[in-house]
């Protein structure tokens, strides 16, 4: 598979609903945490990563499990 002209893949572009929502997939976080995390640290996913488990010792799918769900 090609990535598109001008698209980074190493990149997460926030204002694409469609990238932003498959990124927060991958990340197993909210769209909103990852609007947030690019904020805080930039778009480069491995920097979003990084800062998204630092900010967070469990994910979002732990904590349905722990909430029974």
């Amino acid at each position: 598979m090609q990535t598109p002209p001008g698209v980074k893949p190493d990149r997460i572009d926030v204002d694409d609903q469609q990238a932003a929502a498959q990124w927060a997939r991958k990340l197993d976080t909210t769209v909103e945490q990852l609007h947030d995390a690019v904020k805080a640290v930039g778009d480069k996913a491995a920097d979003v990563e990084m800062h998204l488990k630092g900010a967070r010792s469990t994910t979002n799918s732990d904590r349905v499990k722990e909430l029974g769900g």
